[in-house]
């Protein structure tokens, strides 16, 4: 009786652990070849883990025809999806960055711009495609760093990366799995006859890179094989996790998210405020301590003496972020920010929300509705309230 208890729990764990994640791929054959969509949602099931998935991947196409296909658009505004892959044809992002400036990456913020749109807390995640296994022949004259795998994988992974800057957005970095792939055993092929499209082997590899990208979580270990050796597997499972989990922010995986760390500089009574957060776009909020606030990223503030808790939040993509920190300005030791007396004690000074000292207010009962911050003093000890009044 007690096995079959312990069971039934792990079960019930297991189940309320269980999530729903929902994903649209746009890209083309790389995307559709051995349906590597339906391969990730079969990787997250044996974690109890649901993909709600759909796809545009016609065969060839770049992000400037996804930009005006009416089925792309249409699945892109089908729902709220948690993430949107984008895959551009498999050799433009390779090209000089000249060319990629024109012909890739106005398409990849457009293709981003018409995501958030249609949700603003959708994530765009960037499918970072692998080098041709022996270079690109065809374009090899043209640009050399193309005449090579190496080269072509890098100048891949140098425009994906780009993408993901330009676009605040995430990256799954499948090519960069690929290569560590082909260092650690070149027997493993990846590739199909073409040398360009993946085999089964890479197909699972590229499942098991989008499984780590996306829940952040080791495939290593994962039931499902993808009709593969349980040794090929378990190896390429291994890549996966070690190219993605050991280096996030190589891979701009959560660095657009709200972080509303901050550093400050007092100078008297004036502390100016300086952000950690690595981007400019989001909301900011700043709560001073006195009453006061502002919505603006960089601050600075003049205080009355005295210590103030500070708050900054940071909201962007649907992440927020709040950081406080105790502010002391002036003489700590004649001003004490929590004390324990009454608001009956004589009143120094008053200011009103807007940071203006009001004249002549000695009991509390002068002043009208709002937020107020009040010094008191009790015997020899200055101290100081917020008060609001209603």
């Amino acid at each position: 009786m007690k096995k079959v208890l312990v069971f039934l729990l792990s079960i019930t764990a297991s189940v309320m652990n269980a999530s729903t994640t929902r994903v649209l791929f746009i890209g083309n054959s790389y995307t559709y070849v051995n349906n590597l969509p339906q391969q990730l949602y079969n990787l997250a099931l044996t974690t109890g883990d649901t993909i709600i998935f759909d796809s545009s991947a016609p065969g060839g196409y770049t992000f400037q025809l996804h930009t005006t296909n009416a089925t792309t658009l249409q699945k892109i505004n089908a729902q709220p999806w948690d993430f949107a892959v984008l895959q551009e044809q498999s050799q433009i992002p390779s090209f000089p960055p000249s060319q990629v400036a024109s012909d890739c990456l106005p398409y990849a913020q457009q293709l981003v711009s018409l995501i958030r749109q249609n949700d603003s807390c959708t994530t765009p995640l960037f499918y970072m495609t692998w080098g041709r296994k022996y270079g690109d022949a065809s374009n090899c004259a043209n640009y050399p760093p193309l005449c090579t795998y190496a080269g072509m994988s890098q100048r891949l992974r140098e425009s994906y990366l780009q993408m993901c800057d330009e676009n605040l957005a995430m990256s799954s970095p499948v090519g960069v799995a690929f290569y560590n792939s082909r260092m650690a055993d070149s027997t493993i092929n990846l590739y199909q006859s073409d040398n360009s499209h993946p085999s089964v082997a890479g197909s699972y590899l590229a499942a098991c890179t989008f499984y780590a990208s996306i829940f952040h979580n080791s495939p290593i270990g994962l039931s499902y094989l993808g009709g593969l050796t349980q040794t090929t597997a378990t190896f390429l499972q291994t890549i996966a996790s070690h190219t993605v989990l050991d280096s996030l922010s190589a891979w701009r995986n959560g660095n657009f998210l709200a972080n509303a760390t901050f550093s400050h500089t007092i100078n008297g009574n004036n502390v100016s405020f300086q952000p950690n957060d690595t981007y400019s776009n989001g909301q900011y909020h700043w709560d001073f301590g006195d009453g006061t606030s502002s919505s603006n990223s960089q601050v600075q503030h003049s205080f009355l003496p005295g210590s103030y808790i500070v708050s900054h939040t940071v909201t962007r993509f649907c992440s927020s972020d709040t950081v406080t920190q105790t502010i002391t300005v002036g003489n700590p030791t004649s001003i004490k920010p929590n004390p324990n007396n009454s608001t009956s004690d004589e009143i120094v000074s008053v200011c009103d929300a807007m940071g203006n000292t009001l004249q002549h207010i000695q009991q509390l009962d002068q002043l009208s509705k709002g937020v107020y911050v009040v010094t008191f003093k009790n015997k020899n000890i200055l101290y100081r309230k917020k008060i609001v009044l209603m």
